[in-house]
């Protein structure tokens, strides 16, 4: 139990405030609340598994990098799908998306948290408590990183309830905007470091300017649609 109870309690400390947290703050402006618990929970599960007994294998397999990369990608992406929105899921019920939402969510929690503080946290307890202690491992720090990630979720649920229309889906452009850009210099530099000496800066630039205005024009795409609806 003090075992349990040590890692329960680092694993939450260590993810407050972390950028998946915030994440799931934003993704309350996109899906319902039982696909990102499903989603959230299942990548949980997954991750610790992997750091608890497979160690540091997933990282070594993949290049740090690459992992930046696919997960700044991923940032740009749900902040531009947030700008468009979906009419059709408004009109067609969402049926076929729904189904899929909490593999959405758990695809963007995983390639997200890959890697992440978390992740070497479980590592770490893993290597030092060993195969005996396995279970206990994975079980605490899924449970503390569950218990941290909930608190995104309602504090998201609270803002979706209380905020003006629109103010949540603003919130969650900018978290997801931030995140993919820091991601992307992030892993830009890893590139410039291991791969091949590419100019990260003006790199960074070129992808956030097209980034702001692939946004712009899905803003103003959307307003137009709005308009033509009125009419």
């Amino acid at each position: 139990m003090i075992l349990f109870l040590k890692i329960f309690f680092t694993e939450f400390i260590a993810e407050m405030g972390d950028k998946t947290q915030l994440m799931l703050i934003a993704l309350t402006s996109k899906y319902k609340l039982r696909d990102i618990i499903c989603g959230t929970a299942i990548a949980i599960l997954v991750l610790n598994g992997l750091a608890v007994l497979a160690g540091g294998l997933v990282s070594e397999l993949i290049p740090e990098w690459l992992i930046k990369m696919i997960a700044a990608f991923a940032f740009l992406y749900f902040a531009a799908s947030t700008i468009a929105g979906d009419e059709e899921e408004e009109e067609e019920g969402s049926r076929s998306k729904i189904q899929f939402a909490p593999l959405a969510v758990f695809c963007t929690f995983f390639v997200a948290e890959l890697g992440d503080k978390t992740q070497l946290t479980a590592i770490t307890f893993g290597a030092n408590e060993g195969m005996s202690a396995a279970f206990v491992v994975w079980i605490g720090c899924s449970l503390g990183l569950f218990a941290a990630d909930i608190l995104g979720m309602l504090i998201g649920y609270l803002l979706k309830s209380k905020a003006p229309d629109g103010l949540l889906n603003t919130l969650a452009v900018a978290i997801f905007s931030v995140f993919g850009v820091y991601t992307l210099y992030q892993g830009l530099k890893l590139i410039r470091a291991s791969v091949y000496a590419i100019p990260v800066f003006p790199i960074l630039i070129v992808i956030t300017v097209i980034f702001a205005g692939l946004c712009g024009w899905l803003f103003y795409r959307k307003m137009k649609k709005k308009s033509h609806a009125r009419i």
